[in-house]
């Protein structure tokens, strides 16, 4: 048993080496009676701009803890216990042949870790590359508008989230999120991850970390197919008997289906074996995109160039008042760009990425608002995914070709008039921009919520929606566009064998979200099946 304290607060000024100083204040002890402390979370109270402040908890241990906690009777001041995850009870049921784990994204990686790491040599089947390849890829379709298909932003090792900001926030309360971050500390992630408010990588360290998973699994004996798309299942009495990959089949028995919320081609297949699926609510909109000063100065006023503060970030949310839907900024990436994150030829998908340092001169976040299975094409379970290539294709369209994407100044947009010159900022979009009305390519009701939240935005940040504000269009993938309906076991409902997992069947809506639910997929099998 230890003491967690709660509410430390140190000013701009102060220095971490004043947190031992204020926890034995809080304690009423000497810095000598605690032998050490941890700090458990890191946040930054930017509330009162001329007075910003960093808060603390802090795990201490110290010899008689419940007697001090019971006589200084302060809320800020309690026992603590780690949480522990729960022991797996291993299986007895024999597996004939290797679970098989499909992409290689944070739900895929985690579950061939954690299968791994407990023996099941598991065979992982990704259609994209390795890192190291896949960012070649994605560097020369942004100069040169050269797509693959298999091996861009949104496929390949680390999934779509490798090229973006690595955030690793979640709403999930989960021991199992401590263990995600653990792992990838061990992996190349700086400490701070652990115990940061709103903790990131940034795509650049991500990819180091990304890379040094994938040699952790096949250490533990776990196998990795890169370029290998998975094209069929063969099924026997509502069981799995085999796969297909690059029309070679393979014997299979168990299958998490890790495949990322883009992986339309897949989808399909697994719609004409009448695997339960139905739609699910998204969001489609823009990208936005700002000076990173502005944000800075807005969110930090006279402390914006304090060396201590990153780059400011910012949410913004607003319910329309007439429709009801919601208008929300999503996936704000500091210091950023915005990136082509096509993944299907002739569409225009945009996404938002930055590195470590969010050391670029632009702040970008998508701008986007609510959509359910009422405003989809059809009535089919793939009618969310038909959407999105609707607009994706209207996109490249409107761009004129080339992957290049539309854009219009924020107070163009509002004003509907065609945007004929830049303000201050120049789109960081590459391969290209094309001058555009934004109309063309989305549904006029996520125009007009996109106008009525532009306008009640520019309330809370000034000047974030005037002719310096850059809209980039369109940003469609900000979640799976369908469910693939599971049991308590995380099973298929009707595909013994089959294990939707991670953002792509619906589950999760971020990087550690879906390696969580990896890795909860993973235990539902070992707790099944022997290694």
């Amino acid at each position: 048993m230890t003491i967690k304290i709660n509410n430390i607060s140190l000013t701009l000024d102060e220095d971490l080496e004043f947190l031992k100083e204020r926890i034995a204040k809080k304690l009423r002890l000497s810095q000598d009676n605690i032998i050490k402390y941890t700090i458990l979370r890191e946040s930054l109270d930017a509330r009162k701009r001329d007075n910003i402040k960093f808060n603390y908890s802090v795990e201490v241990f110290i010899e008689k803890e419940e007697q001090i906690v019971n006589s200084l009777r302060d809320n800020d001041i309690q026992l603590y216990k780690t949480a522990i995850r729960e022991k797996i009870i291993f299986g007895n049921k024999k597996l004939n042949t290797r679970p098989i784990v499909v992409g290689m994204g944070p739900a895929g990686m985690f579950a061939a870790l954690e299968l791994a790491k407990n023996g099941y040599r598991p065979l992982v089947i990704e259609r994209g590359e390795a890192i190291e390849n896949r960012t070649k890829k994605v560097n020369n379709f942004w100069k040169s508008g050269i797509l693959n298909c298999d091996s861009n932003v949104q496929f390949g090792e680390g999934g779509a989230g490798t090229f973006s900001d690595g955030k690793l926030t979640t709403r999930i309360k989960d021991t199992r999120c401590d263990y995600v971050l653990d792992e990838f500390v061990k992996s190349g992630a700086p400490d701070e991850i652990v115990y940061s408010g709103k903790p990131h990588i940034g795509t650049d360290i991500l990819k180091i970390v990304v890379k040094n998973i994938r040699e952790k699994i096949l250490m533990l004996g776990g196998e990795i197919l890169f370029n290998n798309r998975l094209e069929d299942i063969n099924i026997k009495d509502n069981k799995i008997k085999s796969i297909v990959v690059n029309r070679t089949e393979i014997p299979c028995e168990v299958l998490v289906m890790a495949i990322g919320h883009s992986s339309r081609d897949t989808y399909e297949m697994l719609h004409r074996k009448n695997i339960f699926m139905e739609p699910k609510p998204f969001a489609i909109g823009v990208r936005i995109e700002h000076s990173q000063k502005l944000i800075n100065i807005n969110q930090f006023g006279k402390f914006a160039e304090h060396p201590r503060l990153n780059a400011a970030e910012y949410r913004l949310t607003h319910t329309c008042r007439d429709s009801g839907r919601a208008v929300y900024s999503f996936c704000m990436c500091p210091g950023g760009t915005v990136v082509s994150a096509s993944s299907e030829p002739y569409m225009v998908v945009t996404n938002g990425m930055s590195d470590y340092k969010r050391d670029k001169d632009n702040a970008n976040s998508a701008l986007v608002v609510s959509v359910n299975s009422s405003d989809f094409l059809s009535n089919s379970p793939l009618s969310g995914m038909e959407f999105q290539r609707h607009y994706e294709k209207l996109a490249y369209t409107t761009g004129g070709g080339e992957y290049a994407a539309p854009v219009q100044l924020a107070e163009d947009f509002i004003n509907g008039r065609i945007t004929k010159k830049l303000g201050n900022i120049k789109p960081s979009y590459k391969p290209g921009y094309e001058f555009s009305d934004l109309k063309e390519c989305l549904p006029s009701y996520v125009c007009e919520a996109l106008k009525e939240g532009l306008l009640e935005f520019n309330k809370k940040i000034k000047n974030f929606s005037d002719n310096n504000s850059i809209l980039t269009g369109i940003e469609t993938r900000t979640s799976a566009p369908l469910k693939i309906i599971r049991n308590e076991k995380l099973q298929s409902i009707n595909l013994v064998g089959l294990y939707p997992s991670g953002e792509g069947a619906g589950f999760a809506g971020g990087i550690i979200s879906a390696a969580v639910d990896g890795i909860k997929s993973a235990e539902c099998i070992m707790k099944e099946y022997s290694a």
